[in-house]
């Protein structure tokens, strides 16, 4: 048994679990009024009279016959038809109205608008995407995809502009499927001759099209972005249930970056952010000859995968249920499959992957964190290479706001040592 570092809050069911109400009100309107996880780019006027909906269905007893305009099903459960459902109006009318200013030249407000409507549609598909759902029977995969089509719409009226590359897996083996879909964004330095490079490796709910504040902050130093999804989430093609499909990803994106002119190989860090933070370990090691650096900012590796963790775990901050999607993602068809033996197949530190040397490695993460234990960072510090840390006090999963600034600034040294820092 684990003594945990989260002590007393480790038993604690957070005040907000189980209630659309609660969530709203105690965790994510403040959230969505500052534009932060998971509202980043999002805008309280589009969302207000969503979850003032959501509430009002929600308190619906649940013997009372339902009229036309209210659900059988559990509001208060984001996997449900009916949680999706009362978003994709919203985004809808967003989207037509964005359409409408793009006719009229409007550019900056078509943007903003298509902007909305993606965030709108990002919180309808949470909290997880399945790489096998299909949009005839998923209302997520169907919500994931019209989000797709409305960010892209509006990045493409950016400066720089993010596009989509769909790029063969060359390295595919077993059920990897046949081609990555990734994004990419070049800033203005990239007409000129390579420029330093950041890989993001997204999480379990955050995907290609929800890293747009990243990305303005990447080029503002000159760098490119080339963003993809991890292994059994989203568009990902590696399969989910194979350990070492994600070192076969990664070498076929870095093989591609490579045959082009505008990445400079030299210097490449990834980062890996929640769920991908696990990846991005991973790589420091697998791919340390490939890497400059790797940032795993909120990361599991080891003690994530205890079943003593896992029962605890939908419990705690996220703001619906955590093991369900995660035992999708690593490809098990049982949730008991999933806590009893994935430890063995996917630690980091049992399979000693971990003991490998690695390239430059940047740990960061709140020591709260109720999603992800922050032992799973520090017990990294005692196998292999050397490694870096920062883990901030009274602070929950990823460690915002304070990690990001030492993030940026980390990356500044690998990639780009001798330039002026840049203000966050």
């Amino acid at each position: 048994m684990v003594n945990w570092i989260l002590g007393d809050k480790f038993d604690t069911v957070y005040p907000h679990k189980g209630s659309i109400k609660a969530l709203w009100e105690t965790k994510w309107k403040f959230c969505c009024t500052k534009s932060i996880y998971p509202f980043h780019d999002g805008s309280i006027e589009d969302f207000e009279p969503i979850f003032q909906k959501l509430i009002a269905v929600s308190a619906i007893p649940k013997h009372t016959k339902p009229s036309p305009n209210t659900s059988k099903e559990n509001i208060n459960d984001a996997s449900t038809d009916a949680y999706t459902e009362a978003f994709l109006q919203t985004a809808a009318k967003l989207e037509a109205e964005a359409n409408e200013a793009l006719s009229k030249g409007q550019t900056s407000t078509a943007a903003d608008l298509y902007r909305r409507a993606a965030v709108v549609l990002r919180i309808s598909r949470f909290p997880y995407v399945s790489p096998s759902t299909k949009p005839e029977t998923s209302i997520k995969r169907r919500a994931f995809n019209l989000q797709k089509k409305v960010y892209l719409q509006g990045a493409s009226l950016w400066d720089p502009i993010i596009k989509e590359e769909v790029i063969p897996h060359t390295h595919r083996a077993g059920r990897d499927g046949p081609t990555i879909p990734i994004y990419i964004r070049l800033p203005k330095e990239a007409s000129n001759g390579p420029v330093p490079t950041v890989l993001l490796m997204t999480g379990l709910d955050g995907y290609r099209p929800d890293n747009s504040q990243r990305t303005h902050e990447i080029i503002n130093r000159g760098w490119a972005t080339v963003i993809a999804e991890i292994p059994g989430t989203a568009d990902c093609p590696a399969d989910p249930a194979d350990p070492e499909s994600a070192d076969r990803l990664w070498s076929s994106v870095l093989d591609y970056m490579a045959g082009r002119r505008e990445f400079d190989m030299e210097r490449v860090a990834a980062w890996g952010l929640s769920a991908g933070g696990y990846y991005a370990i991973r790589a420091a090691c697998t791919h340390r000859d490939r890497l400059a650096g790797s940032v795993a900012h909120g990361p599991g590796s080891h003690h994530v995968f205890d079943p003593e963790w896992l029962a605890k775990a939908n419990d705690h901050e996220y703001p619906f249920e955590l093991t369900p999607a995660l035992a999708e993602k690593y490809g098990y068809d049982s949730l008991e499959d999933f806590v009893q033996n994935s430890k063995k197949k996917f630690s980091l530190v049992e399979t000693g992957i971990i003991d490998q040397d690695n390239c430059r490695l940047l740990l960061l993460n709140g020591i709260d964190d109720g999603c992800v234990p922050i032992e799973d960072s520090m017990v990294l510090l005692n196998h292999g290479g050397p490694k870096e840390g920062r883990f901030f006090e009274n602070r929950v999963h990823m460690g915002y706001p304070d990690s990001l600034p030492v993030a940026y600034k980390w990356l500044e040294s690998v990639l780009s040592p001798n330039m002026k820092q840049v203000k966050n």
